[in-house]
């Protein structure tokens, strides 16, 4: 399911971005592993919702360009940043440049993601220390750095960590990625006792949402609609998840499954292994 470009449905558009004006608040977001995939989706939908975006990247730098390109067109602030989030001074830097850079941060969404296979046959201290590094640490440490940003301010901040369904419908494959993306729920749920009032924080668990290395064509539309609803989630289900997330005020340490009921079911392997 290749990337296009992202259309927000119109009457949550519309009012999201009719209470921004009325109220006259700049928000501002960064959002991780921006350039592509599931992370672009989320910068565009937060642009057309009013949002000024910071678009992180590691190493795919064209393709941050292009989502900045967009989110300009659509008339908002952007900037782009690079940083190793697996080093923690990198990531510790990174909401310090999104300031300097928009005058302000109000969200951080944590959408970039390592997604290697392994097993507990294969398992090792260094895949596990390597999925820990880039899915769970970094997005604490961004919290962190976000709640004490807006504590300054005198304002309240949000924080959305993606996840994934397959924590509640768990199979043996990709165990370090699992245990990684198992830490961050629990972390969702710490950090919102611990950042409260300051900071809200949320997760978004997606089903299988687009195509990868390991499934791709029919046997990814096959997969995609193993669900209760006949179909998974969407990139614009995802984007729109997480936007109502940053917007809902009432809501932290909780966690949304956008996934049209996979987790639900019960699957034996991960569906690139089925």
């Amino acid at each position: 399911m290749p990337d296009s470009s992202v259309t927000l449905p119109q009457p949550l558009a519309a009012a999201s971005a009719a209470g921004a004006a009325a109220a006259g608040v700049r928000r501002v977001a960064l959002v991780t592993g921006a350039g592509k995939r599931l992370g672009r989706h989320i910068a565009l939908t937060l642009a057309q919702q009013g949002w000024d975006v910071a678009v992180h990247y590691r190493t795919s730098r064209a393709e941050a360009e292009s989502t900045a390109d967009e989110i300009r067109a659509l008339g908002r602030q952007a900037v782009v940043l690079s940083a190793d989030l697996s080093d923690e001074a990198a990531a510790r830097a990174l909401p310090v440049l999104a300031v300097a850079e928009l005058g302000q941060l109000d969200a951080v969404v944590n959408s970039a993601s390592t997604f290697e296979y392994d097993t507990a046959a294969t398992f090792s201290y260094a895949m596990l220390e390597r999925h820990l590094r880039a899915n769970t640490a970094p997005a604490i440490v961004l919290a962190q750095c976000l709640a004490e940003h807006v504590a300054q301010r005198g304002v309240q901040g949000a924080v959305v960590n993606l996840l994934d369904q397959k924590l509640w419908n768990p199979n043996p494959d990709f165990l370090s990625y699992t245990l990684s993306k198992a830490a961050l729920e629990s972390a969702t749920t710490l950090l919102a006792l611990a950042l409260a009032p300051q900071v809200r924080v949320v997760g978004v668990a997606p089903g299988l949402t687009l195509t990868s290395d390991w499934l791709q064509g029919e046997a990814f539309e096959q997969a995609h609609a193993l669900s209760p609803l006949g179909r998974s989630s969407t990139p614009e289900d995802v984007a729109a998840t997480v936007a109502f997330a940053l917007g809902n005020r009432s809501m932290t340490g909780t966690t949304l499954l956008v996934d049209g009921g996979q987790h639900l079911q019960r699957f034996e392997r991960d569906f690139s292994m089925m």
